[in-house]
């Protein structure tokens, strides 16, 4: 019998463990990945990491043999790692390719396969695609044991990772401010972090244990997988709550009330230090999904914004490529300039931390200077999980008839469609775009307030027969 043909998504391949997402099948990708890097001719050897979902270290185990038996360098973690320092790793050790055994935020019964170019960041859209072409319908055999090859070595990258971030930020500056935080590490690959470079004493852990089934909640920090982070954060008198994904390297937020604190304000508010306290320029670059108040400031400052499909890959294209301040996308992961071309959980949290510390303000006075000054933005979004047959009816219709002629009773003036289909009101927006991976429709929407927000997003869902 053939092997099912494995596709990459948004962001590298996933499926469910134990129905496609098999030893086998790690082993057909990561022969793949070996082949690409001969073909290119970049350089032979891949830095290989894992996160805490089930058997991850066995699965990157078995990808490293597949590696050595191509004759290809493994330089392999001894334990889970985040995400982004797989990425530094690959640039600071020279290497061709990073791969992290990793399904990000999806649900606990997935794992995945996300590939890291030699800059640093994701591999770009051709690279993947050039991968996938190399995918062979059967597995390779013989393998070496990754224990005693001499192309395997382990190496503890992830803590030099750890001293990279401590340069980059001023942890001095926070631990003066006396900043206390609450950490949810949603039982991925960013638990203790905080910790260690705060210490332990400046930060209250959340689901910092090892634990595979991540409690049965997928591991996206959205508010509302985050049931405890808010109430702790006001319990313990916190300045404020950080919440990772499975592989640390996106982030959501809390201030210091509780209140939810997602990535459109997130990437406001580091735009706003980056530019004005801290005298940087550069391009702007976000995701179609990400606030219009990215756009009105972007026009203060003088700036240039670059909107580019969902999906990180896409915006580190222009940070390799050009001259970027700041980068990001809906879904919690940001980037900025003079770190890497890189989501970044931890940094991102770090130096948000830092901004309060030199600010001398609450994270929640921030956020509403940031409305006083370019207007109220609210956002809502569903992920509407329904049968491929729906999924496909609905994007048919769309297709069909260009969108949809009215959200919530209001005409819509135009239509989008970089990636999904973006409908435009008077007063906001709602956009629809399947998921690359699961049976889901995604429903953004943006308005003045969380009601129209909501409004708009839960009338398109019911138009659309979710």
């Amino acid at each position: 019998m053939a092997s099912k043909a494995i596709r990459f998504g948004t962001d590298g391949w996933r499926a469910v463990v134990g129905d496609t997402y098999t030893f086998d099948n790690v082993a057909r990708v990561a022969l793949a990945t070996a082949r690409w890097l001969r073909k290119t001719g970049a350089p032979a050897r891949v830095v290989v990491g894992y996160d805490t979902r089930f058997e991850g270290r066995a699965f990157a185990r078995h990808a490293a043999r597949v590696f050595a038996s191509e004759g290809v360098e493994v330089i392999l973690s001894p334990s889970f790692v985040p995400t982004p320092a797989v990425s530094w790793a690959t640039l600071a050790n020279g290497c061709g390719a990073g791969v992290v055994l990793t399904a990000s935020h999806n649900p606990p019964e997935w794992n995945g396969f996300k590939i890291k170019a030699g800059f640093g960041g994701p591999a770009t859209p051709d690279q993947v695609a050039a991968v996938e072409a190399l995918i062979p319908d059967a597995p390779p055999t013989g393998l070496p044991d990754p224990d005693g090859s001499p192309l395997v070595g382990v190496h503890d990258y992830g803590r030099e990772f750890l001293d990279v971030v401590a340069s980059r930020v001023d942890l001095e500056a926070i631990r003066k401010a006396g900043i206390r935080i609450v950490h949810d590490a949603m039982y991925g690959s960013g638990q203790g972090l905080f910790a260690r470079l705060l210490g332990a004493d400046r930060v209250v852990a959340l689901r910092s244990e090892f634990n595979p089934g991540f409690g049965g909640c997928p591991p996206e920090p959205i508010e509302r997988n985050l049931p405890d982070l808010p109430r702790v954060v006001v319990e313990t008198g916190c300045a404020a709550g950080i919440a990772n994904d499975g592989d640390a390297d996106r982030i959501g937020m809390t201030d210091e009330r509780g209140r939810f604190v997602d990535s459109h304000r997130l990437l406001a508010l580091l735009l706003r230090f980056l530019h004005e306290e801290r005298g940087l320029n550069g391009d702007v670059v976000k995701t179609v999904s990400t606030s219009d108040m990215l756009d009105r400031m972007v026009e203060a400052y003088g700036l240039t914004l670059h909107t580019v499909p969902v999906g990180f890959k896409y915006v580190c294209e222009h940070f390799v490529e050009g001259d970027v301040l700041i980068g990001g996308e809906e879904s919690g992961g940001l980037a900025v300039k003079g770190h890497m071309p890189e989501r970044d959980g931890l940094f991102i949290g770090l130096l948000v931390l830092e901004m309060l510390a030199k600010s001398g303000k609450m994270l929640s006075a921030m956020v509403q200077e940031l409305f006083d000054r370019f207007g109220p933005h609210a956002y809502w979004r569903v992920d509407a999980h329904t049968t491929r047959e729906r999924k496909e009816a609905a994007l048919d219709r769309l297709r069909k008839e260009g969108g949809l002629e009215r959200v919530a009773g209001r005409p819509v003036r135009s239509v989008e469609t970089l990636d999904g289909f973006k409908h435009r009101t008077d007063e906001g927006w709602v956009l629809i775009r399947p998921s690359g991976t699961e049976p889901v429709l995604r429903v953004y929407a943006e308005a003045p307030d969380e009601a129209t927000a909501r409004r708009y997003v839960e009338t398109t869902v019911t138009e659309l027969g979710l």
